[in-house]
């Protein structure tokens, strides 16, 4: 019987987590019973979102349990299969991450396809920060032809990809945010957004009024605080926000001030929407029908940030938390 590691919860976040919050737990590999898969993982996904599960109490999806093991997007190989089409040697996407080996329901796995897309690229642009971004921008901003589009956390994994699908649909402008000149540099020379900054060098609302001086149709945000304030400011009337995650406040220990500013909201007509990627399962097929044609011709560029070793997955993870990434961070399990 093989033995793989595991990494659980061991206690709750009081601020910024740190390296005491996990365990790391070698394990007998699980067997799989009927309807069911034992799959030993390749590749898995750290991110923000990760933040909230580790606390306690009741939001859109359940928090992490103490003691056991944390969960989240992975791809792996079927080692053994009691599900009829599902073979040894298939690869399959789940959410069974931060461990060696995962049993995995037949109805929590989908078959991938190595032959179109590494691995990885089904954590990432065809996967559920791709699926964010697309869904974010079409379905929640209702982005079209000619808008001026601002994203902050732009160098990230969505953030990234939010620019570039934006472009790829006929915005006029994108300008992202970003935490470092070399993020910036990326989003310029690599991934194609026609300005950004870095929000360390000033006031957010300074430099952003400086980028789009004739105002932003669209904001996709990763950040608030600050950034969401002065996207208000910048908003042309009946301007749409996709309020994807607050990166700026998760390891707050005290509610942070909101946006002085809201009265614009009304003065403007602005549309302030909050989303979950998985409210918009109806657009599934149409977000890989034109990502995946947009990868397949070369249109997307994407950076990866691997660590290696499962052992280093809350490396990974607390890395995130300090912006250390370009793009999807990762970690490669074997």
């Amino acid at each position: 019987m093989s033995k793989g590691l595991e990494i659980r919860l061991a206690s709750r976040p009081q601020g910024l987590p740190t390296m005491d919050n996990f365990d790391f737990v070698e394990v007998e590999a699980p067997q799989p019973g009927e309807g069911e898969l034992l799959v030993r993982n390749l590749v898995m996904s750290v991110d923000p979102y990760m933040r909230g599960r580790m606390n306690e109490g009741k939001s859109y999806v359940p928090p992490f349990e103490l003691g056991e093991a944390l969960q989240g997007g992975a791809v792996g190989e079927v080692v053994s299969s009691n599900v009829e089409g599902y073979q040894t040697g298939d690869l399959v996407l789940h959410m069974f991450g931060w461990r060696d080996y995962a049993v995995v329901p037949a109805k929590h796995a989908t078959k991938v396809d190595a032959g179109i897309a590494s691995p990885s690229a089904y954590l990432y642009v065809l996967g559920m920060p791709g699926m964010t971004a697309y869904a974010g921008l079409v379905d929640v901003a209702e982005q079209k032809e000619g808008d001026v589009v601002f994203v902050s956390g732009a160098a990230g994994a969505v953030g990234s990809l939010v620019g570039q699908i934006a472009k790829l649909r006929g915005a006029k402008k994108v300008i992202g945010s970003a935490g470092s000149p070399e993020k910036v540099k990326y989003l310029l020379d690599e991934v194609g957004f026609d300005a950004a900054f870095d929000y360390h060098d000033g006031p957010v609302r300074e430099q952003l009024a400086e980028a789009a001086p004739e105002g932003i149709d669209v904001y996709f945000d990763n950040v608030g605080g600050e950034h969401l304030e002065a996207a208000i400011s910048a908003f042309n009337d009946f301007g749409r926000a996709a309020e994807c995650g607050m990166i700026s406040q998760y390891n707050n220990e005290t509610p942070q001030p909101g946006p002085r500013n809201l009265m614009m909201i009304v003065q403007k007509r602005l549309k302030i929407q909050g989303f979950i990627v998985g409210d918009h399962a109806h657009i599934k097929d149409q977000f890989f029908s034109e990502v995946g044609a947009w990868l397949a011709e070369g249109k997307i560029s994407y950076r990866e940030t691997v660590v290696e070793g499962l052992g280093n997955a809350p490396d990974a993870f607390l890395g995130l938390m300090r912006g250390d990434n370009t793009g999807k961070m990762l970690v490669k399990i074997a």
